[in-house]
């Protein structure tokens, strides 16, 4: 028998345990068409973050398709950069943190609860990232569908505008952060998460909750999210929406005949017909029962009407 040799201690760390050596981050940067510089600052770090969320779209579709979702990066990387699909926030996560530890940022994973276990327990099932460029920590977020557009420097401040909305980050009294957004005159808290690193074994545990059990939100519906500066777009089950603050939201029911032009002209997901039709098998019928976003279940009710 013939014993593989232990790496040395010294080479056992982050870089190793996420597989930082199995990114390509040429074809990262041409999927997110960032050709600006790469130094690790800021700057660097917000551009990365906006043009990550505006290329890659927050989806379920793989959990509804019967595929599983896989979070170690190879994998992440051929579905997300290689295959122009979208993913969940283990995915967005694992991917994005990549990027940035590869150009020399200092990143922890963290997971969070989204909502406040003041008001609601609920498990720690989302991805989110704490960055070091050296003269600033940052939490970075580019995996929640709905939320931060651009990181936010980790330190109780004022509230800071991005496009339409508007976010702050503030301390509870359990010494836990809260990650807040204003709806109109509400705050309400989206995560709420402590600075404790986080190992693979933990995203892999937390995503194998999220990918199979009956009580996740992504095993029931098929859940496709896009936001901008101005809107959030979402396709939940078949009902299609576009949220802007301070206005109504307006809702419609898709036939299943336009459920995939849907999702490849508002979302940007090209999937192939045999796909789209396991898809929409999935599907209420219009009219029965609907379910709410799993982010909307945070946040107050801005009405829907049919469009």
């Amino acid at each position: 028998m013939t014993l593989r040799q232990a790496p040395p201690l010294e080479d056992i760390g982050p870089t190793t345990w996420w597989r930082i050596d199995t990114l390509d981050l040429d074809a990262y940067l041409r999927r997110v068409d960032h050709r600006g510089p790469i130094t690790p600052d800021g700057t660097t770090l917000r551009t990365l973050h906006r043009a990550h969320i505006a290329a890659i779209t927050f989806e379920n579709l793989d959990v509804m398709l019967g595929r599983g979702v896989e979070v170690d990066l190879p994998r992440v990387q051929d579905k997300l950069v290689h295959a122009g699909r979208g993913g969940y926030c283990y995915e967005h996560g694992v991917l994005f943190g990549a990027v940035l530890q590869h150009l020399g940022y200092r990143v922890d994973r963290l997971l969070a609860r989204t909502g406040d276990p003041a008001d609601q327990p609920r498990p720690r099932s989302h991805l989110v990232l704490r960055v070091d460029d050296g003269d600033q920590v940052w939490l970075a977020d580019v995996g929640f569908g709905s939320g931060l557009l651009e990181p936010l420097p980790l330190v109780e401040g004022a509230p800071q505008r991005q496009g339409a909305w508007e976010y702050q980050l503030r301390r509870g009294a359990d010494g836990a952060w809260r990650l807040r957004e204003r709806t109109t005159d509400t705050w309400t808290t989206l995560l709420t998460f402590t600075e404790e690193p986080q190992y693979p074994v933990d995203v892999e545990v937390a995503n194998h909750n999220t990918a199979t059990s009956t009580h996740s939100p992504f095993t029931q519906q098929c859940v496709v999210v896009r936001k901008d500066d101005r809107a959030v777009r979402r396709l939940i089950g078949r009902d299609y929406s576009e949220e802007r603050p301070g206005a109504t939201t307006r809702a419609r029911s898709l036939s299943d005949e336009e459920y995939g032009a849907v999702l490849g002209t508002e979302f940007g997901l090209a999937l192939n017909p045999p796909e789209i039709r396991a898809l929409v098998a999935t599907l209420s019928l219009p009219g029965e029962d609907r379910r709410t976003a799993p982010d909307l279940g945070l946040r107050p009710s801005t009405g829907d009407l049919d469009a």
